[in-house]
């Protein structure tokens, strides 16, 4: 994704969300209510400092031919913060993602994918799905809703 898109794209879902989304910055802290987006060519990734989580954006070589790269901050997701996440892979182009999400799935997070008939283009969603690397199918419609039953689950079970 170049960087004049997801500067556009962020500035967009920020405009249509009930939270705030932007292009992440490095160093910034995740916090509930904030979306960041990786910022066009560069790679996004997950570190915890104690309890707080942080965000490293940083140039690096393609992966798969991506930068930024989803499997590269899915797999930073399952190595800082295993099953205490959820991954979500909706509709792209490619593979960018499936093995990231795999790792996630193997780390005890919970994972979901965007169903064919509400994708654009199946093909990450596919290819997640024929790892086994999915626990939920959902059409986009009912991924948010998804999202919150398994949230809500888990904090029950604290």
């Amino acid at each position: 994704m170049p960087p004049k898109f997801t500067t556009a794209f962020a500035e967009r879902l920020n405009s249509a969300c009930n939270l705030e989304v932007r292009e992440a910055r490095d160093g910034d802290r995740v916090r509930l209510g904030t979306a960041l987006v990786a910022p066009g060519n560069y790679h996004m990734l997950l570190k915890k400092s104690g309890k707080d989580f942080y965000v490293r954006v940083k140039y690096g070589p393609l992966v798969r031919h991506h930068r930024p790269s989803v499997d590269m901050l899915f797999s930073s997701i399952a190595k800082e913060a295993g099953p205490n996440s959820v991954g979500v892979l909706l509709t792209g182009m490619g593979v960018d993602g499936a093995q990231g999400l795999k790792d996630l799935s193997n780390s005890g997070a919970q994972t979901l994918a965007q169903d064919e008939n509400s994708c654009v283009v199946f093909g990450m969603p596919r290819e997640a799905i024929r790892m086994n690397a999915v626990d939920h199918v959902e059409d986009i419609n009912s991924i948010g809703g998804k999202i919150g039953e398994i949230l809500s689950k888990e904090s029950e079970a604290e």
